[in-house]
């Protein structure tokens, strides 16, 4: 069984049966013989498909966010928008994939020769619970309007969102088993990866479980996509806007309580504005509402699991304990559930628990710096290598972006996931990409074909 306890209360919101292994069985081998069938839509059919599942969702909003406030305790208002985004996601993939996808004609000794790009099969989406509808249809969609199948297992924490999902390709009509629901217990996944009807796995979560996956989808020699933890930088200079600074970075910080891979963890700010823009942001921060997630004014919902809140509660303490100072929050709350506050540490150095080790909650760390190249070198000393921010004018901006050892980085302004561009990272931030034209290319087998002389 698959045990859900609301993050809101601590208490048991349900349970619901998980798949056994000749269930799994029964929907991989279902899914095969959909992909028969679903390779051969042409790109209007898949797309006519697409749009009617975004069409179903923005007809079904609050239905649909409601599942994600009470599993994982995301704030109604943010539930709702990110049901949005992920009918965007659908939509973008429906009327771009063609052109994404379209033969490309390269010069050779061959009459004619190009790159054609066809789907591979069934494809794993190991799935984490902090963007239940956006992670799904990010890995989706690209994924079904390149002409694979999908298989998705999702978090055990949120098996509603993964029932509501699963239930808007039946609610689709034909053709059936293209999204299938894989409620599976953990140690189930790695059979998962090793069935041979499946051909590629996206995993998004944690380094240590992508290395287990990644290990053991190289072992099949099956290629992955891996989306993993961020300890990303903001960086602050002199010259910058601080008041927009503040802004983003406050909303980037305590967006989905701070538990979100690209948020803002470790701001880095030039010495000459530290004090102003660290009066800003505390101004900013002291004003957000934390509170029941189903609230319309709720700002910081509660942090999803007991384990997790209790992980920021042990970096806040080490932190301090090192030599940091507490501006605001830094103490779990005396109320149900499994809340903690938004903190701003400040007086913190780059070798503290909280700037070595992803921070999954509302905490804003703080730490000085003399200039840019110091900024610079702090925000690559790290193991992760996933987004950055940086707020200066937009020409030196721009330069300082090839130094940065990211995937992403955004010059004035936050850092956010868009169908249209490219995401993922470096080092132990993954591998691969995800979104845009490139992220729909991951699972696609790249055929080159060479035509000799036409023959008479």
């Amino acid at each position: 069984m698959l045990s859900v306890i609301n993050p809101t209360t601590g208490q048991t919101l349900y349970e619901k049966p998980s798949l056994d292994k000749a269930g799994m069985e029964q929907r991989i081998e279902a899914s095969y013989e959909a992909w028969q069938s679903w390779r051969k839509f042409s790109f209007a059919d898949r797309a006519a498909v697409l749009t009617k599942v975004a069409r179903i969702m923005r007809e079904s909003v609050d239905m649909l966010a409601m599942p994600m406030t009470e599993e994982m305790g995301k704030p109604i208002k943010e539930a709702r928008a990110e049901v949005i985004k992920a009918a965007w996601c659908a939509e973008h993939y429906a009327e771009h994939a063609e052109e994404y996808l379209s033969p490309k004609t390269l010069p050779s000794d061959a009459s004619h020769s190009y790159v054609q790009h066809l789907p591979i099969g069934p494809v794993l989406g190991v799935l984490p619970w902090n963007a239940p509808f956006w992670l799904a249809f990010r890995f989706c969609a690209p994924t079904l309007m390149a002409g694979n199948t999908c298989l998705m297992k999702h978090d055990p924490h949120v098996p509603g969102c993964a029932e509501a999902i699963a239930g808007l390709f039946k609610q689709a009509g034909i053709p059936d088993n293209i999204m299938q629901n894989l409620p599976l217990q953990t140690p189930e996944v790695e059979a998962a990866i090793r069935h041979p009807r499946v051909q590629a796995v996206s995993f998004t979560g944690s380094g240590k479980a992508g290395g287990i996956v990644a290990s053991v989808a190289a072992s099949e020699i099956k290629p992955s996509v891996l989306e993993l933890g961020g300890s990303d930088p903001a960086i602050v200079l002199a010259d910058a806007d601080l008041e927009a600074a503040a802004d983003a970075i406050t909303l980037s910080r305590i967006i989905n309580a701070g538990q979100s891979c690209i948020a803002a963890k470790r701001i880095i700010v030039e010495d000459a504005v530290h004090d102003s823009f660290v009066a800003k942001l505390k101004l900013r921060l002291e004003k957000l509402k934390m509170g029941d997630p189903k609230d319309e004014s709720t700002d910081i919902g509660p942090i999803a699991r007991q384990d997790l809140r209790d992980n920021l509660d042990r970096q806040v303490r080490q932190t301090l304990d090192a030599g940091g100072r507490c501006l605001l929050g830094g103490e779990i709350p005396e109320r149900d559930g499994f809340f903690y506050p938004v903190t701003l540490l400040v007086d913190v150095n780059n070798e503290m628990l909280a700037c070595r080790e992803e921070t999954f909650g509302p905490i804003a760390v703080v730490i000085k710096v003399s200039d840019a190249d110091e900024a610079i070198n702090i925000a690559n000393d790290t193991e992760y290598g996933l987004a950055a921010s940086i707020w200066t004018n937009a020409e030196r901006g721009e330069a300082m972006a090839r130094e940065i050892m990211a995937g992403q980085v955004v010059v004035n302004g936050i850092v956010k996931t868009d169908p249209r561009l490219p995401s993922g990272g470096i080092k132990h931030s993954g591998f691969g990409r995800e979104l845009g034209p490139h992220g729909i290319m991951e699972f696609v087998n790249t055929q080159q074909v060479w035509v000799g002389p036409k023959t008479e």
